[in-house]
């Protein structure tokens, strides 16, 4: 598939195809937490992980209310884009011997996550609104507020102590 499936022709078309995106991408990103939660050392890193593994459980629910919500099946579609980023993560973490720097790279793995997920969501909040579609709008902001707040904690870890440890 190209980057626009001949299927989408309207606005709710594509608004309901990047639903099933982020819905896939909220299942993979649920799956590979466990991984990175094993190989984290930093206990508050290892702590935010496994809260946020809780959220992106909410994240799924309150996509599956959006889809029905918004009259559409739920699905998920393939989304190389969180495939990639979660591979890459995975090779990386792979890669690194030293606990302390591997601790810094899952930080830096977990915002590349946190930022794709944003920008999903983001685009959705707008496209919801544009569809006159309030009620899924503020699910979906929802969803956009904990990835940011999520992306916070990450920087206060890494600012705060990981990145000076792994340096």
């Amino acid at each position: 598939m190209g980057l626009f499936s001949k299927d989408i022709k309207t606005m709710d078309d594509l608004f309901v195809h990047t639903l099933q995106d982020i819905y896939y991408a909220e299942q993979q990103i649920h799956k590979s937490l466990p991984k990175m939660i094993e190989k984290a050392t930093e206990p508050a890193l290892k702590q935010g992980l496994e809260a946020h593994r809780g959220e992106t459980a909410g994240h799924i629910k309150r996509l599956e209310q959006v889809f029905r919500q918004h009259g559409a099946e739920v699905k998920a579609v393939n989304c190389p884009a969180i495939d990639g980023i979660l591979e890459e993560a995975d090779e990386l973490a792979g890669e690194i011997a030293d606990k302390k720097v591997l601790d810094a790279g899952i930080i830096a793995a977990a915002q590349a996550v946190e930022h794709y997920e944003i920008t999903r969501y983001g685009t959705l909040v707008a496209w919801a609104k544009q569809l006159g579609r309030a009620d899924c709008a503020a699910l979906l902001q929802q969803n956009l507020d904990e990835e940011f707040a999520a992306d916070g904690k990450l920087t206060k870890l890494a600012e705060g102590g990981v990145n000076r440890k792994a340096a």
